[in-house]
């Protein structure tokens, strides 16, 4: 009786003891967020990224521009970048075709706004300048074709509809209709007028950005400032300009 009552007490369990319990992952919808990251729905991320990249683009500028820094502004992985776009030329040819799209489509809203030929060309010659004064950043990367992919088809889209209504603003002060089939076979003259038009215009909004027309600003009437003087130069510049 006295042995097996010991080994009854020797199988039993110790009161004391607890099984040990499995270590489970905790689910992924529970897991603690990093700080900074902000729940996706499905689809949206690929957008999310880019405008994280726009906000870090006007904020750090281009050179502030990476991969990583997209992600940690978006508060996604390291990863996420790269899985969207490929590397950091795809990530800013997604984003300059965005600024392509907006910068197009501000320019023909300006011109919208009048009637007479001449004065549409001005207006979207002075759309084009507040553009880049309100996005300087998104301006900049547009003409940084050395960091961009111009074949990808969503940049070679809006850059080349871009193209058409700086040609559509040229042809306005010829009178002539400078789209379609027309811009396929320009004339010296032709292109003589858009190369001209384009490169007042961004002349003048790279002086301006590069801040190299405060000594004429100073210089200037009280009063007057860059959109009077952008104006003057326009008006001094169209062949027929109409009664201001």
């Amino acid at each position: 009786m006295t042995r097996i009552s010991r080994e009854a007490r020797t199988s039993r369990p110790s009161a004391k003891r607890k099984p040990a319990r499995a270590v489970t992952e905790r689910p992924a919808s529970r897991r603690r967020r990093p700080a900074g990251e902000a729940p996706y729905h499905h689809g949206d991320l690929h957008d999310a990224l880019l405008a994280a990249a726009e906000r870090v683009l006007e904020r750090d500028g281009l050179a502030g521009l990476t991969l990583r820094a997209v992600a940690r502004e978006a508060g996604v992985s390291h990863a996420a970048p790269t899985h969207h776009f490929g590397d950091l030329t795809g990530l800013l040819s997604e984003l300059a075709a965005i600024g392509f799209r907006r910068f197009n489509e501000a320019m023909t809203a300006a011109g919208q706004t009048e009637t007479h030929p001449l004065m549409k060309a001005m207006a979207r010659a002075k759309a084009y300048v507040a553009y880049a004064q309100a996005r300087p950043g998104m301006y900049g990367l547009m003409f940084r074709t050395e960091r961009l992919d111009m074949t990808r088809p969503s940049l070679h889209e809006a850059a080349t509809a871009s193209f058409e209504g700086l040609a559509t603003a040229a042809g306005l002060g010829r009178d002539e209709k400078l789209t379609g089939a027309a811009l396929e076979a320009l004339s010296l003259d032709q292109a003589a007028a858009i190369a001209r038009a384009w490169s007042l215009v961004h002349g003048f909004t790279t002086l301006l950005l590069d801040g190299r027309l405060k000594d004429i600003l100073h210089r200037l009437p009280e009063g007057t400032g860059v959109d009077q003087l952008l104006h003057a130069m326009l008006v001094s510049t169209v062949a027929r300009p109409p009664a201001l």
